[in-house]
This record gives structure tokens, sequence and C-alpha cells, in this order.
């Protein structure tokens, strides 16, 4: 048609469906499952309006509506013979045949299902998003039949439950709509897949009740942090009240059907629902969790006779202010596998935040390093370096990542590194361009491409990136004529629209840009660019362009990042701290390959107990002391000195993060990151031991790990005949003719 394809993918929107990590993790393992031939469905909410977009006016965060749905979406299919009734609010009866949920209001949740296909296998899985939909009676069946406009105007509250996605990265808001919507997805969900159950041989009906026996040997879920947890009162809801199974029976299957997966130690991000907001929105599932404590408090009881702390400390329900349920607690209780998503962070949760857990239960307790998808994040987004590898050792280890272990044979052959650095350097050309179409910003293409992207957030540290920005900056001024390795930095990430100081360091950031880029004495050495709009498609340019990964969290509260793997593969080096996965980077890559820097877990331990002094590091060190004393006088605001006052305060006064106490160590690094750049040679040979070793971090090895050790099914490696093909032929190409 004379169109070009890559013209066309601009075009396209993201589907901005989550927040940060855990939403593109979700995205990785449907591709991973997918690929690994396993009969897996991605439940979700059909958001209109997804993540906002961002713009910056004036160096601030503004945010505007990303009405993603505007133009349509080709790759979605409304099923509406698959509707299904959701209920809130009403009360609770009691019976002679048990408990009954009554004069409830009705929203109807929608299916939309987008294909989800496997790489070159002809399996294409389902990922299926509810929409809400008002039933047509709604506010009609009532007795005021006075107001029927206002009756079908009314029907956008039903409808408001889909509207819009929480923009909170590791925060909990306690809000109404926001408990809906996670009600509202897992009572459809569980729904369907007992609907399913109940149409396959397994759920054999002996005469009109179903055997539910084996329903967990046919059925995991698994919970995606604590947002589904609600899943666990529902489903003993439905199988207590609905398919009259005795409690211990279905609390038994319960278990063994569910799994919960923690992506965070931050307690803010922890949810705590208040119990009178559960009793007016569903006030049977209240009874339930109250029901499950009740038995869980009588067996540690049991086990720790007058411990009243120990019951406390391990109850669904904190008491004390208003009483709130905690929901990791019911699902560590309702699951029978709880994992972490890094080996520090699975420690982390063993040892610390759920240790009285672990202490009765550590066999439930398991690791699942996260990964990410290699036909995103290497054969889509960086087609130069995919083909190159793939001219050394085959094709295969697009399936088989751990296969990129075979390039360190090539670690000294002089082709292949300058042909690495080649590719390297035309991303960079390519992405420069890119930004001065964008930024109207001369880029020098041979600097080092600095790049720290994510959400932004004190504990990933974006503040101590800024704080050698303006060391580099100084250094420059300080003596302009000595050799200064130049460098552009790129800094890109939203900020959660309420969190204050998130959004002073957008500005802050953006404030210290303008200075450094238009002081004629740094000229080309130095280059600050704010990426505006961080999402995913712009992720697929920027990292294959990116020279230095900056995952820089204080040790222990990065659960496991994912973005540090996928500048790995793409051959950028890390400068890090030993937090979530870059412990086990540096374990696979070794230490010596990356840039590793700063206090361990244990040094933040310790400076916890003896306490965190900023003014210490800041009386001691003249650079970090003449940066932020720039930052105080107004040097980078000087329409209004006191602009970044909240931002001072905060580093000396409230620094939970502690960014001086790694401040220094974080400089040095630096200088030895400039220092390596210098010899090409060196630094591309530490690019090749790096992609040699990212091999770990395939998702298709995080989901075959979950898939033996929690799901107990096995991936198949079978491919499918394609539909052209003639069904007796395909017989023969299956060991006894049944499908995987």
């Amino acid at each position: 048609l004379g169109l070009d394809m890559e013209e066309l993918e601009e075009i396209e929107e993201d589907a901005g469906l989550g927040n940060g990590g855990l939403g593109r993790l979700a995205a990785c393992f449907l591709d991973s499952m997918a690929t690994l031939g396993l009969a897996a469905y991605g439940y979700g909410i059909r958001y209109e309006y997804g993540i906002f977009n961002q713009k910056i006016r004036d160096g601030w965060q503004v945010e505007e509506a990303d009405d993603w749905l505007r133009h349509g979406n080709p790759w979605e299919k409304a099923r509406p013979e698959y509707m299904l009734p959701v209920h809130f609010y009403g009360r609770v009866e009691h019976t002679a045949t048990g408990a009954k949920w009554v004069d409830t209001q009705v929203v109807l949740a929608l299916p939309y299902d987008t294909p989800v296909p496997g790489y070159m296998n002809n399996t294409v899985n389902t990922m299926r998003l509810w929409s809400a939909r008002a039933p047509n009676d709604f506010n009609l069946r009532d007795f005021n039949v006075g107001d029927y406009i206002q009756a079908v105007l009314d029907r956008n509250v039903a409808e408001n439950i889909s509207r819009v996605l929480y923009p909170n990265d590791n925060f909990f808001e306690g809000k109404e709509l926001r408990l809906k919507q996670e009600y509202f997805v897992v009572a459809a969900t569980l729904q369907d897949i007992i609907r399913r159950f109940k149409a396959s041989k397994f759920g054999s009906t002996d005469s009109v009740r179903t055997v539910f026996d084996s329903f967990p040997d046919q059925v995991a879920i698994q919970l995606n942090d604590t947002h589904p947890a609600m899943a666990i009162p529902e489903l003993m809801r439905i199988f207590v009240d609905i398919e009259k199974l005795p409690w211990n029976k279905a609390w038994d299957i319960t278990k063994q059907t569910f799994a919960y997966t923690n992506h965070t130690v931050l307690p803010e991000a922890l949810e705590r629902w208040p119990v009178d907001l559960m009793e007016k929105l569903l006030p049977r599932h209240l009874q339930i969790i109250y029901e499950i404590n009740q038995r869980h408090l009588d067996h540690i009881a049991s086990l720790f006779p007058n411990d009243v702390d120990r019951l406390r400390r391990m109850s669904l329900i904190e008491e004390g202010g208003t009483k709130r349920i905690n929901m990791a607690h019911l699902c560590i209780v309702g699951s029978h596998a709880v994992n972490g998503v890094a080996k520090i962070h699975s420690e982390i949760v063993k040892t610390q935040v759920f240790k009285d857990f672990a202490a009765l239960e550590p066999e439930k307790f398991q690791n699942k390093t996260n990964g990410i998808t290699p036909r995103r994040w290497l054969l889509l987004c960086n087609p130069g370096l995919a083909e190159l590898i793939a001219e050394k050792i085959g094709e295969d280890y697009v399936r088989d990542l751990s296969q990129l272990t075979k390039l360190h044979e090539f670690v000294d052959d002089d082709l292949f590194i300058r042909e690495v650095a080649k590719v390297k350097q035309e991303n960079k050309v390519k992405f420069a361009l890119y930004l001065e179409k964008e930024y109207k910003v001369k880029i020098n293409p041979s600097s080092v491409f600095d790049v720290h992207v994510k959400r932004i957030h004190e504990y990933k540290r974006q503040l101590m990136n800024c704080l050698h920005i303006i060391t580099m900056y100084n250094r420059i001024r300080r003596d302009p004529a000595k050799l200064f390795v130049p460098r552009t930095v790129i800094i890109g990430g939203k900020a959660a629209p309420g969190y204050h100081m998130a959004k002073m360091i957008i500005k802050l950031i953006n404030a210290v840009a303008q200075v450094v880029n238009n002081d004629p004495v740094v000229g080309s050495k130095l280059r600050v660019i704010f990426l505006e709009n961080y999402r995913v498609s712009l992720a697929e340019k920027v990292i294959p362009a990116t020279d230095l990964s900056e995952q820089i969290s204080t040790a222990g509260t990065e659960a496991s990042g994912t973005g540090n793997m996928k500048f790995m593969l793409n051959g950028a080096l890390t400068i890090g701290t030993m937090d979530g996965a870059n412990v086990e980077m540096a374990e696979e890559a070794g230490e010596e390959n990356l840039f590793i820097f700063g206090m361990r877990v244990e040094d933040v331990t310790e400076l916890d107990r003896k306490g965190y002094n900023a003014q210490e590091y800041y009386d001691q060190l003249p650079e970090l002391k003449q940066a932020i004393d720039q930052i105080k006088s107004g040097f980078f605001s000087p329409k209004e000195p006191d602009l970044f006052k909240d931002v001072v305060n905060m580093l000396f006064y409230h620094d939970r993060f502690k960014v001086f106490a790694d401040y220094e160590a974080y400089v040095k690094c630096q200088e030895k990151v400039s220092e390596l750049y210098l010899n090409s040679k060196a630094w591309t040979k530490m690019v090749i031991r790096n992609i040699a070793a990212a091999g770990k971090f395939s998702s298709d090895r995080t989901i075959k790990e979950y898939a033996r050790d929690i799901w107990h099914v096995e991936p198949s490696d079978l491919k499918i005949p394609p539909p052209n093909e003639p069904r007796d032929a395909a017989e023969d190409k299956t060991p006894n003719g049944t499908a995987a």
C-alpha cells in the first residue's frame, strides 16, 4: 500500500494500562507463557483512560488524560456473550441454608479479548480485560419512576469502575472506587474460571452439585501483588454460600488454588483497607475475612499460648485508630506459595517483613527472580544487535536465552568487538536525531549516554543523579581546560500526580538542565535532558542507545527492577547499588563487570541503628556542600530563590533513603565509568561480558520456575500445527495424538 511500517507503528497508541514495573512484568509474563505453550490467561481491567500522558511545561509535570481508545483498538474483540454480573453494597441475611447477600447493586462486566501470540509456535493465548456496564434496568427497577433522564445519566456511576487507572506506583491510596475496581476484576474473573471448570470434563456433576475436589489440579491463580487479594474471600463465598461446600473443604481448595507474589517492601505501598469501607461495600466478604482471621489466630494461639503480641502482629485485622485489613496477611494465609521477585528481596520478605509467617511455614516462601521477554526487549527494539548475535551463535537463543553464554568465546574477537560498538553507535545516532527533533538540543553522539528512566520516587534516588550532574557541572566550570569525558544525561519518568516531592524532583532536574545546557563554558561536554512522557514505546527507543544504566535505589528498597535487565541485554553497562536483581546481575556477569557502589543492606541497617545524620556528610564533602548550597540559594531558580527549600529540607531532616550517605561513593564510581569509556575496546569487551551473562533474566526462565514450583504444570515446546495444515497430517507430529 506504499505505507512505511515504522511510520505506522509510531501512530499506534501505547496501551498504558499499568503504572510501571508491575504492569510491564505482567505483559512479559503473558508473552513467555504463550511462547512456552502454557494454557494461561491474563485477567485485568480495560481502563478507558490509562496512565496519564505527561507534559513538561516550564519544567513542571502536567498531566493529560490518556484517551488511548479514541481511534479504536483493532486488537481487541468484545465478548458480550460472556458478560457477567458483579454485586456491591447490600446486606447479609443468615438463613437456615446459610448466609445470603441481598439487596445488592449490580454492575455488569463485559469482557474484551486480546490475542497473545507465542513466538513462532502457532500458540495464541488470551488476555481478557473487563469493562464495566450498567444493567439496562439500572435505577429504573426502583419505585423512582419519576426521573427517567436522571436514571439513565446515573448509569455513569456504575460504568466509572473501569474509567481510569489509579496512577500511583508503590503507594496505597485507600479510595472506595479503587476497592470497587479490585473487587470488580476479581468477581468477574472467578465466575469466568468456574464457568470454564464446570464446562470441562473435570467439573463432573453428581446429580446437581459440581465436585470441586479436582479444582486446584485444574486451576492455578497467581495474585500479582495484593491488588487482587479479594479473590480469596470471593472464592470462599462462592464455595460456601453458593456451592454449599463445608468451610474446611472450601478453605483447603482455596489455599491450594492461590499463590501470592509480593512486589514491594515499602510500608506506604502495602494495602490496608479500612474495615468500615469493606463493611459498606462488601459486607459478606468482611464476615468471611473475620472468620478466616479467627481460625488463623486460633491456630497460632494453639502453637504459641499467651503470646498476644504475636497474635497482634500476625492478625489480618490491624487494631488502633481506624481498624484496617492487612491485605498482604490475607494473601499469605490464603495461599499455598508466597514469593519475592529477586533473591535479596525474597530474603527480606522472609527475615523482616513477614518473618512471623515464615517462621510458621518456611516451606511456603520462595524466590522467583523477575525476567523480561527477549522478543520485545531485544529482537523488536534492537534488531541490529539481535542479528549480530544470531550471526555468531544462531537464532535459537531467542527461545533459550541461556545460550547467550556462547558469546564469551568472542569477547576477544576484534571484529566482533568492533561490530558490537558499531551497532551501539548507530543506535545512539538514531536516538540523538530523535532527541534533536523533539527537544531542539544538539546532542554529541560520542558522549556517554547516561540514562535513568523509571517512575520518579524518592527511593529510586533521581536526586542523587541530579547531585552528580551538578558536581560534574561545577568541575567543568572550575577547570574548563581539564579533560572531561562528555556526557549526555537522560532522566525520564512519571511522578504520581499527588506526590509533591516527586514533582519537585522533576522541576529541579529541569531547572538544572536549563542552567547546564545554556552555559557556554560547558559547551557540548555536558547535556541534561528530561525525557517527557516515558512509556514502553519510548523505552524501546532509548534503551538500545544507552551506554550507562542507572540503578541506584537505596539497598533493600527496589524489590527487583526489570529496566536493569533490559539495559544489560541491550549492551549498556550498569552503575548500581547491591539492590534487587542488580545483585544477581553482578553474580552472573562478575561484580568487576558492573559499576557497583554504596551501602549494602547490612550497612543501611547499621546506619539506621546508629542514626543517619545528613549534616555530617554535608560538612565533610565540599562538592556536596557546594551543590546543595547552589540548590538552596536559588542558583538554579534565580526568579524564585527558595523554590527548592522543601527538597533541601527533606535531604537534611527526613531523607529515608539516605542520598548523602551514598553520594561520595557514587561520584567516585562515576569517575571510573568515565575512565573506562576513554578505552573504547575495554568498554565494549565489558559490554559483551554483560550481554553474555544476561540469559538468566529472560521471563521464559522465570515462568518455567513458576510453572514447575508453584503451578505444577509442564511447559510444552510442541509446535501446534498451523490451521492451514490438514488435521490428520498434524496427528503424526505429536507422540500419542493428544494435544499438549
